[in-house]
């Protein structure tokens, strides 16, 4: 167990499964690819330029032509990985989605839609929009999408994440469609009837006790015949941004599945981390799993919009479910947690440990048991689940095994999403004021306040009716987490070691938020 443990950690030091994507395109399966490789559409790059961009050397710096403008001048850049794999297993996708309800055959509306998905290369003034409205007056809703998916032991479920997320969020959005279309309107507690007056006051019958409120308000035989007493709360209340929350949640959940039955027939490599932002009836939505990060500038401050997940930051979930499902370690693991290694001559004495139960940390004297691989192995960027993969939440992995063995990590990786609500036109923002989103290649080498720093000082030399300035930013933003390459590798400012990983960023303005 031990040397099939020393292999594994090996195997995931110099990035997990490098090398891996090759078998993604050049003959590792003989089942179809469902997406061939590519870079992301927008950025309009013929086959030789992809190829070009895979050079590990010189490690260009991708951004947007001059006629591949994104919606609300949107800046992106992205640069690949430094040799740990082929290619470049960050995907990023962006578009404008319409949700759309279309009548039903027999002429009646139903919450059946299909969605539409257009792309519009235009100003955030609306020039060039090039659209195609359908003669037909149907209720719809238009947001913003954003993606970014940062693949692992293969770039297959991070290119089929990028082409088909979007459509899953369309489709749960399709099901409250009419709700969202009511601001306005409370949310009916049940699809379909008119929505009843919310009250969470608590009750003033205090003369009634509990036995026979609960029998009055259960119609129990010998109840009285007057209305029953009013409970604690009649319902709870719940607000239109946690259906759009919920329907992010579904789509994350739901692309998970489909990818796990797309293996199946198509040759889907590996797994993703997933980074997503909507823009929605004046709120700003960023659903995330896995390390990626996104935070907003706002007048020089910095508004985390999102939590890394990690074998540390989960680390209590992690052990909670091995311990519920001890089956999940195969034998050869335990979920407690040590400050290092427990080796066998320290059976019988006490040393520190954790459980899932715990923050702090405590005394157990050693069992044999605890001789077994720890659930969690390292620290920081070197943490491991089950000494396999570096992140907890994703999409993916459904075949991924502890190496050497018939150990599943799926059941640790959790693919839902944590979903966070910005109130975008309920400020003013300034045009230095953006959501930045990237990839943990940018993360792992520069902080939320060197990210701000350097993008409001970019920005501040810009002129503020260039649209192109975003863009600018991005790469120089890109350009700073990869640094430059000199006899020691790739360094960034004060000779600190540059990421070596793929990085892609978005610098999406705020601005446009509120027109």
């Amino acid at each position: 167990m031990l040397t099939r443990m020393k292999s594994a950690v090996a195997n995931f030091m110099g990035g997990m499964m490098a090398g891996s994507s090759n078998v993604d395109h050049f003959g590792g399966s003989d089942l179809p690819l469902k997406y061939p490789y590519t870079r992301p559409e927008f950025l309009g790059l013929s086959p030789d330029e992809i190829e070009c961009s895979a050079d590990h050397i010189s490690r260009p710096i991708l951004i947007l032509k001059e006629t591949k403008r994104l919606p609300w001048a949107t800046g992106y850049a992205e640069v690949i990985n430094a040799g740990k794999s082929l290619l470049n297993e960050d995907q990023a996708c962006c578009e404008v989605v319409v949700v759309r309800r279309r009548p039903s055959a027999g002429g009646n509306s139903t919450p059946n839609m299909t969605p539409t998905t257009r792309r519009r290369s235009s100003l955030p003034n609306g020039e060039g929009l090039g659209l195609r409205e359908d003669a037909e007056a149907v209720p719809r809703l238009t947001f913003h999408y954003w993606g970014l998916f940062d693949g692992h032991a293969g770039s297959g479920a991070a290119v089929v994440a990028s082409k088909l997320l979007q459509h899953h969020i369309v489709e749960h959005l399709q099901e409250v469609l009419d709700v969202l279309m009511n601001p306005a309107q409370l949310v009916p507690i049940i699809q379909g009837e008119e929505p009843t007056n919310h009250n969470l006051t608590p009750t003033t019958h205090r003369g009634i006790t509990r036995t026979a409120s609960l029998r009055g308000a259960a119609g129990a035989p010998g109840s009285p015949s007057q209305p029953p007493p009013t409970r604690f709360f009649t319902e709870k209340k719940v607000h239109h941004e946690s259906l759009v929350m919920g329907a992010i949640e579904n789509a994350f959940k739901e692309m998970d599945a489909q990818i796990e039955r797309d293996k199946a027939v198509f040759n889907v490599s590996g797994g993703c981390t997933a980074l997503c932002a909507l823009f929605l009836l004046g709120k700003l939505y960023v659903g995330n799993a896995g390390d990626s990060r996104a935070i907003i500038i706002r007048g020089g401050e910095v508004i985390p919009m999102s939590t890394e997940f990690t074998p540390e930051s989960e680390r209590q979930r992690l052990q909670f479910l091995a311990y519920m499902q001890p089956h999940l370690l195969g034998g050869e693991f335990t979920h407690l947690e040590f400050p290092r290694r427990v080796q066998r001559k320290e059976v019988g004495k006490r040393m520190l440990y954790r459980d899932f139960t715990m923050s702090g940390w405590a005394y157990k004297t050693i069992e044999d048991d605890d001789l077994k691989f720890p659930l969690i192995y390292g620290e920081g960027k070197k943490a491991r689940v089950l000494a396999t993969i570096g992140v907890t939440r994703g999409l993916g992995d459904h075949e991924l095994k502890v190496h050497d063995s018939n150990i599943y990590i799926k059941p640790f990786l959790s693919c839902c999403p944590e979903v966070k609500v910005y109130p975008l036109t309920q400020y003013e923002h300034g045009a230095d004021d953006v959501l930045v989103m990237g990839t943990d290649g940018l993360w792992d080498v520069l902080s939320n306040q060197e990210v701000a720093e350097a993008v409001t000082c970019f920005l501040a030399n810009c002129d503020p009716d260039d649209q192109h300035r975003y863009t600018m930013a991005a790469q120089d933003l890109v350009m700073r987490a990869r640094g430059v390459l000199k006899d020691r590798g790739w360094r960034i400012a004060n000779d600190r070691l540059g990421s070596g990983d793929d990085i892609s960023v978005y610098i999406i303005p705020l601005m446009y938020g509120n027109w």
